[in-house]
């Protein structure tokens, strides 16, 4: 039983691979602008943790994205939304705007997101290849994610969606990211969804 569940997991791993790899085929990368502002919320974040906001050396090209650093990336996706439970920063914080790791087990969608940012990083992936991303649902509502560039695309990772998505497979605007050369530094993307979107928050 234990041989044919374990042959299982590794054809859904495969499969899941391969899929991704055709989700490529288009447009794999985000088109990013210039610096623009930082989430308040990311910035009060890095003012208690300024080792997590820091210039880094820039990579030529993104992480190669092998069968088993997918196997480790959807892993981390799923092993977060499990085990964090929804929260609101009002909820949590009584105010707007915070960010933090869920170490309590509770939390919003940029919790998540830093989760498995700093859970990535552990398992050996380049901070300037994990990038919080603040992006707009299609109700309008905003909303962050946890962006995984790769030598085969970025892919999003997101508390609202179980399964690991090629950002062009997603229903969202992305707004802004981090930029790949320093943490704390955020730079605006023009995914051509809209013609021009104000920054948020």
């Amino acid at each position: 039983m234990t041989g044919t569940r374990s042959r299982l997991l590794l054809m859904a791993m495969a499969g899941l691979f391969s899929g991704a790899g055709a989700a490529q085929a288009g447009a794999s990368f985000m088109h990013t602008g210039g610096r623009t502002t930082q989430p308040v919320g990311h910035y009060e974040f890095c003012q208690r943790l300024p080792q997590e906001c820091r210039q880094m050396t820039p990579s030529d090209t993104p992480v190669e994205l092998t069968r088993k650093l997918w196997a480790t990336i959807v892993s981390v996706n799923n092993a977060v939304n499990t085990r964090v439970q929804p929260r609101t920063d009002m909820e949590m914080w009584g105010k707007e705007e915070v960010w933090s790791y869920p170490d309590n087990g509770f939390g919003d969608c940029e919790d998540y997101a830093l989760e498995k940012r700093r859970e990535l990083m552990q398992a050996g992936i380049p901070a300037g290849d994990l990038l919080m991303t603040v992006a707009r649902q299609p109700n309008g509502d905003g909303h962050a994610v946890l962006t995984v560039r790769t030598s085969m695309g970025e892919f999003i990772l997101d508390n609202l969606e179980p399964k690991v998505l090629a950002w062009t497979d997603t229903d969202y605007t992305y707004l802004k990211r981090q930029s790949t050369e320093n943490s704390g530094v955020w730079v605006s993307i023009n995914n051509g969804r809209a013609d021009a979107v104000a920054s948020v928050r």
